[in-house]
Protein backbone atom coordinates (compact mmCIF):
# COMPACT_ATOMS: atom_id res chain seq x y z
CA UNK A 1 0.00 0.00 0.00
CA UNK A 2 1.48 3.35 -1.04
CA UNK A 3 1.68 6.33 1.26
CA UNK A 4 -1.08 8.22 -0.57
CA UNK A 5 -3.42 5.23 -0.20
CA UNK A 6 -2.54 4.95 3.49
CA UNK A 7 -3.20 8.68 3.96
CA UNK A 8 -6.55 8.45 2.18
CA UNK A 9 -7.52 5.40 4.24
CA UNK A 10 -6.53 7.19 7.45
CA UNK A 11 -8.56 10.27 6.54
CA UNK A 12 -11.55 8.11 5.67
CA UNK A 13 -11.28 6.28 8.98
CA UNK A 14 -11.01 9.57 10.89
CA UNK A 15 -14.11 10.97 9.19
CA UNK A 16 -16.08 7.78 9.88
CA UNK A 17 -15.07 7.78 13.56
CA UNK A 18 -15.96 11.49 13.87
CA UNK A 19 -19.39 10.86 12.36
CA UNK A 20 -19.93 7.86 14.65
CA UNK A 21 -19.04 9.95 17.71
CA UNK A 22 -21.35 12.73 16.49
CA UNK A 23 -24.22 10.27 16.25
CA UNK A 24 -23.51 8.92 19.74
CA UNK A 25 -23.57 12.27 21.58
CA UNK A 26 -26.80 13.98 22.64
CA UNK A 27 -28.70 16.52 20.58
CA UNK A 28 -27.66 19.54 22.67
CA UNK A 29 -23.96 18.68 22.52
CA UNK A 30 -24.27 17.84 18.80
CA UNK A 31 -25.66 21.32 18.09
CA UNK A 32 -22.78 22.87 20.02
CA UNK A 33 -20.20 20.78 18.13
CA UNK A 34 -21.83 21.58 14.78
CA UNK A 35 -21.81 25.31 15.55
CA UNK A 36 -18.13 25.18 16.52
CA UNK A 37 -17.26 23.31 13.32
CA UNK A 38 -19.23 25.81 11.26
CA UNK A 39 -17.38 28.73 12.88
CA UNK A 40 -14.06 26.98 12.28
CA UNK A 41 -14.91 26.40 8.63
CA UNK A 42 -15.80 30.07 8.18
CA UNK A 43 -12.51 31.13 9.79
CA UNK A 44 -10.53 28.79 7.54
CA UNK A 45 -12.35 30.05 4.46
CA UNK A 46 -11.63 33.66 5.44
CA UNK A 47 -7.97 32.95 6.07
CA UNK A 48 -7.58 30.87 2.91
CA UNK A 49 -8.76 33.31 0.27
CA UNK A 50 -11.00 35.96 1.77
CA UNK A 51 -8.84 38.96 1.00
CA UNK A 52 -8.05 37.80 -2.50
CA UNK A 53 -11.73 37.20 -3.29
CA UNK A 54 -12.80 40.54 -1.82
CA UNK A 55 -10.10 42.32 -3.83
CA UNK A 56 -11.25 40.56 -7.00
CA UNK A 57 -14.91 41.41 -6.32
CA UNK A 58 -14.04 45.05 -5.65
CA UNK A 59 -12.05 45.23 -8.89
CA UNK A 60 -14.95 43.72 -10.87
CA UNK A 61 -17.40 46.16 -9.29
CA UNK A 62 -15.19 49.14 -10.16
CA UNK A 63 -14.91 47.89 -13.75
CA UNK A 64 -18.69 47.53 -14.02
CA UNK A 65 -19.23 51.04 -12.65
CA UNK A 66 -16.66 52.46 -15.07
CA UNK A 67 -18.34 50.68 -18.01
CA UNK A 68 -21.71 52.07 -16.96
CA UNK A 69 -20.32 55.59 -16.75
CA UNK A 70 -18.76 55.39 -20.21
CA UNK A 71 -22.01 54.46 -21.95
CA UNK A 72 -24.20 57.16 -23.37
CA UNK A 73 -27.50 57.00 -21.53
CA UNK A 74 -30.49 59.22 -20.88
CA UNK A 75 -31.37 59.38 -17.21
CA UNK A 76 -35.06 59.56 -16.35
CA UNK A 77 -35.30 59.41 -12.56
CA UNK A 78 -33.76 56.08 -11.63
CA UNK A 79 -34.22 54.64 -15.13
CA UNK A 80 -31.26 54.55 -17.50
CA UNK A 81 -32.10 54.33 -21.21
CA UNK A 82 -29.17 53.71 -23.57
CA UNK A 83 -29.20 56.04 -26.56
CA UNK A 84 -28.55 53.22 -29.00
CA UNK A 85 -32.13 52.03 -28.34
CA UNK A 86 -33.39 55.19 -30.09
CA UNK A 87 -31.92 54.21 -33.48
CA UNK A 88 -34.46 53.17 -36.09
CA UNK A 89 -34.89 49.44 -36.37
CA UNK A 90 -34.24 47.57 -39.56
CA UNK A 91 -37.45 46.72 -41.39
CA UNK A 92 -38.08 43.02 -41.65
Amino acid sequence: MSSSEALLAGLTLAVCVALLVRMAIGARRRRRVDAALREGAVAVRRAWGGRRLRRHAAREAEDAIARARRREVDVDGNVLRPRHFERPRKPH
